[in-house]
């Protein structure tokens, strides 16, 4: 027989004190949750936004390229053109633009180039991007037949 006077109440009240928190600490981990959290979220948001305007800029190149070839193989590029291309769900809104290249050499006058650019215009979360892709360009000359002998 074990005689317990005053040590059993001695020992639960030690047990309950260690086994739980603090209002301070607890206090202290809601406050560190508050200032993670949001900053965790933002972080996701700007890497997202990232993602989006990174994929979708390589999709706006390959609509530059695109929009660029056709107009130098068909010599579509005087002036100023401009229209819209649908890519599954998503909108690019082009154009392309022509102008004197003026970094020349006086021998090569005679036949000037042109320099043709293609801006493809796309957004992202609501805020709009835009690609640019340019080249030179030979105006068109009338080619003389060679005649067979």
């Amino acid at each position: 027989m074990r005689l317990a006077i005053g040590t059993g109440k001695y020992r639960g009240s030690r047990r309950r004190r260690a086994a739980g928190f603090t209002l301070a600490e607890v206090l202290a981990a809601l406050l560190f949750l508050a200032i993670v959290i949001p900053a965790a979220v933002e972080v996701l948001h700007v890497a997202s936004l990232a993602g989006e305007v990174a994929a979708r800029k390589s999709e706006a190149a390959r609509v530059a390229d695109r929009v660029l070839s056709e107009s130098i193989v068909t010599t579509n590029w005087s002036g100023r053109q401009s229209g819209t291309i649908s890519e599954g769900i998503l909108d690019f809104r082009w154009t392309v633009t022509s102008q004197n290249w003026s970094q020349m050499s006086p021998a090569q006058s005679a036949s000037p180039l042109q320099l043709v650019t293609a801006q493809v215009t796309y957004s992202a979360q609501g805020k709009d991007y835009s690609v640019k892709m340019s080249t030179l360009a030979s105006p068109v000359t009338t080619a003389t037949g060679m005649g067979s002998q």
